[in-house]
């Protein structure tokens, strides 16, 4: 394992049976730290790491050695900064004789660490982090620097798709590579996972963009034919429909222009409220989420004030009344350049040049989505505001462009209808809220009050009902718990089984058993199956809800079945 952080210095690192701490500073001073849980246990005492000018190396040692590890972590998930790249130190475009002197290297570090004799001193990994004369081992580093130093992400992807060269273009002509039976999994309107048929369409070139990098991919048409996704594979773009294409067919692509202007105004302002935080306040950008209503930029702070985030919003704002261009270029892979530009991570089967989108005198940044030519087309962007996120973590939610007027528009259709009903000002909305709930909260209590004083009255009343023996049923609509409970208290018969609903003559509701310790622990699992319920007890009390009151019928048939065969005991 490395941890790419140049010119470190306060390294911490602490190898545990089940985790690694890691924890330095930069050459600016900033710090690091990374809490890591391994997928199974490793031996501790027999780990060890190296420091480099350029990074610090760990070798760890699996307590079973034999047995494979689907991945380095405890948890299922593939975090943002975690690159797990098996090949990229070979690299077999140099010198072949030296690239293999290379893997022999490496491969006899490994086999001290198999073979149980001391950990390997890794003097020679410090040695090799300095000798910058040799081609092979500069494209090794700067290959292993980008993708540990940039979490494996494929928002730092470069692509060559029509959509990324041109944003702005609606409709594109290209022909059909290969087309082959498929499946894609939806989410029905009912929430419940859907498995629809369809075909897995490849073209030469798309219009539209594929999903990824925090970028939902787009919708649009193949010569009239809905795209229902659209999805990246290596170095090509998989288009789902319900119709097989013909392959070497000319078709018409055409983008749901409305979709992709939208996540271009999204992008662009993540790109742009990324950078100024930074630039203001130090606050990097550790992940983010493009919503289908609204987005989440993930802080790498535990708290984000007030005053930071108008500060952020009104320099954002001041950028895109500036007119700033954005402008897109290539840069490849050992271009020196690269190092300077932020990014959150190269893929695994990442190939070819890096595209980089500049906001000019903003930012630079890796990035492969669909982004505005100028900043102008953002139009606005309105933060809306900061919560704790997971991890202390902050999370920054805002909107940009034509977001923020359907926003505004719903807000202010949301302040006339308040207006019309409370019958005053906007001004005046939060006051007249405040007191409508101190009323009602009066209303409630005494409502309560009423339904306890008439819960008394009614135990009296069946109390001293001629009917009253044996089994004794009431049912009202209105009521709760308590009211039920109450009028059990206040009866307080232990020869008597007392059933108690409330709730709707047919639907769901509340029910109450009391009466002998011993008939009620043997009647309300009975009950509560009847009603199709649940519900709990204890000391000839059971109490819960029920799914079906329309067989409270079945359930004093059953009572009153019990009391019978009790007393012809007796």
């Amino acid at each position: 394992m490395e941890f790419c952080v140049e010119d470190s210095t306060d390294v911490h690192v602490l190898i545990e049976d089940h985790r690694i701490v890691f924890s330095c500073k930069n050459a600016d001073g900033m710090e690091f730290y990374n809490e890591i849980e391994f997928y199974a246990k490793v031996n501790c005492k027999d780990s060890r790491d190296k420091r480099s000018g350029r990074s610090i190396t760990c070798f760890v040692r699996k307590w079973k050695e034999k047995v494979a590890w689907p991945r380095l972590t405890k948890e299922d998930i593939k975090p943002v900064w975690l690159s797990v790249d098996f090949d990229n130190w070979r690299d077999w475009e140099g010198d072949e004789e030296v690239e293999l002197a290379q893997v022999d290297h490496y491969a006899e570090l490994l086999e001290k660490v198999r073979t149980k004799r001391p950990p390997p001193a890794m003097d020679d990994l410090d040695r090799r982090a300095r000798n910058e004369d040799c081609p092979a081992s500069l494209s090794v580093r700067r290959q292993a620097f980008l993708r540990a130093r940039l979490p494996a992400y494929w928002e730092a992807a470069a692509m060559a798709f029509q959509c990324q060269r041109d944003s702005y273009a609606r409709e594109f002509t290209t022909t059909v590579v290969s087309c082959s039976p498929a499946e894609l999994q939806t989410e029905g309107s009912n929430g419940k996972k859907e498995v629809l048929s369809g075909f897995r369409v490849v073209l030469e070139d798309t219009l539209l963009f594929p999903e990824g990098g925090g970028q939902p991919d787009d919708r649009g048409t193949i010569n009239d034919i809905s795209v229902l996704r659209v999805t990246r594979r290596g170095a090509q773009a998989d288009h789902f429909t319900q119709t097989p294409l013909t392959p070497g067919t000319e078709v018409q692509v055409r983008v749901d222009w409305e979709r992709r202007f939208d996540h271009m105004q999204q992008h662009s302002g993540q790109h742009l409220i990324t950078a100024v935080a930074d630039h203001l306040f130090g606050l990097k950008t550790t992940s983010w989420e493009l919503g289908r209503l609204r987005s989440v930029i993930e802080l790498d702070s535990p708290s984000v004030t007030a005053e930071q985030v108008a500060a952020i919003e009104q320099s954002v704002n001041e950028k895109i009344r500036e007119r700033l261009p954005v402008y897109v270029r290539e840069l490849s892979l050992d271009d020196p350049g690269v190092e300077q530009v932020r990014g959150r991570g190269l893929p695994d089967d990442h190939a070819g040049p890096i595209r980089v989108v500049t906001i000019k005198s903003v930012d630079s940044n890796m990035c492969c989505g669909t982004h505005v030519s100028n900043l102008s087309d953002l139009q606005v962007i309105k933060i809306l505001g900061s919560e704790k996120g997971k991890k202390n973590k902050t999370n920054v939610t805002f909107l940009a462009g034509n977001r923020v007027l359907k926003w505004m528009e719903k807000s202010h259709s949301t302040e006339k209808a308040l207006t019309a009903l409370l019958k005053c000002g906007a001004e005046d909305h939060v006051e007249a809220v405040k007191k409508l709930q101190n009323s009602n909260k009066l209303l409630q209590k005494s409502n309560l009050n009423l339904l306890r004083d008439l819960a008394v009255h009614v135990a009296h009343s069946l109390r001293n009902s001629p009917d009253w023996g044996g089994v004794v049923t009431l049912h009202r609509k209105e009521g709760d718990s308590e009211f039920m409970n109450i009028i059990a208290n206040e009866i307080g018969s232990e020869e008597t089984l007392l059933f108690l609903t409330v709730g709707e003559e047919k639907g769901a509701g509340l029910f109450l058993l009391a009466g002998p310790a011993e008939a009620v622990e043997t009647l309300a699992p009975r009950v509560a199956e009847v009603l199709e319920g649940k519900g709990a007890g204890k000391k000839g009390r059971f109490q819960g809800k029920a799914t079906k009151m329309s067989r409270r019928a079945e359930v004093q048939a059953l009572l009153q079945d019990y009391v019978s065969t009790q007393s012809a005991e007796e």
